[in-house]
């Protein structure tokens, strides 16, 4: 996707006498642009866990290039496979809702599993993070062209009139090797031609939708405003709203989909207002193993500093500023589930399923024994 104008990825790998992983380094956007090389395991590991990446398919790739770097750090120890099971611990604990982290260090685990010669364990590791990247690519490519219908058949309904769309964190290529989820279809309709407008809730603590998603839409010249949290409902109930779409970190097979904290209150106010809600993720965003959102997704709980204070640009570099008295604590969950009887379909790379079981094994049948 473009940066002033240049084609970019949000995350590459550069060989010299060692490897190198470079990341646009997210957390100086929209401000900076700062690209961030990465030469060792535990720089990787603090790059998610500090999230200068995020978003579910980038740290899956992230983790799949930080097994990578574990490997060749620990190619020749005697005791390879047991150091290399605990770099994928550490890995797979740094974010524990979006499961496409796990999905690529199990990945990673299995190619290696049993290769005995060093140069074949860094070999096999690097092919493997180059190939979980394209697939992330491709997959969100596909959610771009398989999704754009829906925002086409609203255009036709309005007679080529604007189509306002909601959003919600940031579900676009910043989430993604490229591309995005949620964004995918939204690229796609605009080079077809159709006219946009993307509400951008500007999503508290973090605000990634304010400094991420306001960033990527304005590199592609689409039309966008940016709107407190609070504000999506009203303009639901105005018919300001054609169509809410939002990525999610992790969907189970009942259809019960988790992103990124508010999510369901939009999801409410859509159904309450008879807004389309749509869900949009790669087969990757998937837990095959679960069956109910709810009481099975893990929530994150991230450091209570980030509700009290907010980042923002001030004489030339990032500063926090307090926001509630120094005493008051406060909570930071940092995911919630949005449950599928409020869901009107899962965009995937295969097509757009119902979120049900019979919906989801329609579309993946190789996931389901029954």
């Amino acid at each position: 996707m473009k940066v002033n104008g240049v084609n970019y990825r949000t995350i590459w790998l550069e060989d010299g006498s060692s490897p190198c992983v470079k990341i646009i380094d997210q957390r100086y956007l929209p401000h900076r642009f700062v690209v961030e090389p990465i030469e060792s395991f535990d720089g990787l590991l603090r790059a998610i866990s500090e999230m200068h990446l995020r978003g579910a398919g980038l740290i899956g790739v992230a983790a799949a290039f930080g097994i990578y770097l574990a490997v060749w750090e620990q190619r020749n120890l005697v005791n390879f496979q047991e150091a290399l099971e605990k770099c994928a611990l550490k890995l797979i604990k740094t974010r524990p809702t979006a499961v496409n982290l796990r999905w690529a260090v199990e990945r990673q685990l299995e190619v290696l599993a049993g290769v005995e010669n060093p140069d074949d364990r860094v070999a096999i590791a690097r092919q493997t993070a180059i190939d979980i990247a394209e697939d992330d690519a491709g997959c969100c490519r596909k959610i771009g062209l398989e999704g754009v219908g829906l925002i086409e058949d609203i255009a036709r309904n309005k007679n080529g009139g604007v189509v306002n769309i909601l959003t919600h964190c940031n579900a676009g290529w910043l989430a993604f090797t490229d591309y995005g989820s949620a964004l995918a279809p939204v690229y796609e309709a605009w080079r077809r031609g159709v006219r946009l407008h993307v509400w951008v809730d500007e999503t508290r603590p973090r605000n990634q939708g304010a400094s991420l998603t306001a960033w990527e839409l304005l590199n592609e010249g689409i039309t966008h405003t940016v709107i407190a949290d609070n504000t999506g409902g009203h303009l639901m109930q105005h018919g300001l709203v054609d169509l809410v779409l939002t990525g999610a970190d992790r969907i189970t097979t009942n259809g019960d989909a988790a992103n990124k904290i508010g999510t369901y209150l939009k999801a409410l106010a859509a159904h309450d207002n008879g807004v389309p809600f749509y869900i949009a993720a790669p087969s990757s965003t998937f837990d095959w193993s679960l069956s109910d959102g709810l009481s099975q997704i893990p929530i994150e709980q991230r450091h209570p500093d980030e509700v009290r204070y907010v980042g923002g640009w001030l004489d030339g570099r990032l500063q926090n500023v307090l926001v509630c008295p120094d005493e008051s604590p406060a909570a930071n969950f940092a995911f919630d589930v949005t449950p599928a009887r409020l869901i009107s379909g899962i965009i995937t790379e295969r097509g757009i399923c119902k979120p049900l079981p019979a919906g989801i094994k329609k579309v993946f049948p190789e996931k389901f024994n029954y």
